[in-house]
């Protein structure tokens, strides 16, 4: 390396920025591994007809567990090259991009063919996204704002009426 080539540096997404906390961030993550399973179980138990309808949803059921499982868990997928390039892009998303992406990916296949098995295939996959989803609105208000800002409320009220404590003048 000559004295003018830099090393490159580390191009580490910052998770910090969207608000979720560690815990809520592996809930999702974790619910993205069993949506994952479930869609490839009820995927492949879809595929086992003679409907055409219900085997390209079953077949779009195994392709969203293997997106789930290339976003959410990538070292489940080693055998894959790219796949820790498509967790880091996935990672860089906002929450609402992701419960977007989960919710519409886990739709599609129940329009295409409804039926008890895509509809509970999908149910956790969606709800994954309706996670990601929540994450997006951010965090609640602590109890100690919310009172300051009552407060904060009721004088100002108590000052267009000409009234303090209840007392008229």
């Amino acid at each position: 390396m000559s004295a003018t080539e830099q090393p490159a540096p580390a191009n580490k997404a910052n998770t910090d920025d969207d608000g979720m906390s560690w815990w809520y961030r592996w809930i999702c993550k974790i619910g993205g591994v069993i949506g994952g399973i479930s869609c490839a179980v009820a995927g492949v138990w879809n595929c086992v007809t003679v409907n055409p309808l219900n085997i390209a949803a079953g077949v779009w059921m195994v392709l969203n567990a293997c997106v789930l499982f290339l976003c959410e868990v990538p070292f489940c997928c080693q055998f894959i090259d790219f796949a820790n390039a498509v967790a880091a892009r996935a990672d860089r998303l906002k929450p609402w991009q992701k419960a977007i992406f989960y919710c519409g990916m886990a739709l599609f296949p129940v329009f295409l063919s409804f039926s008890i098995t895509t509809l509970f295939g999908n149910a956790i996959a969606f709800a994954t996204g309706v996670l990601y989803g929540l994450a997006s609105l951010g965090k609640k208000g602590d109890a100690v704002g919310y009172a300051r800002l009552q407060h904060e409320k009721q004088a100002d009220e108590e000052k267009l009426t000409g009234t303090t404590d209840g007392e008229p003048q």
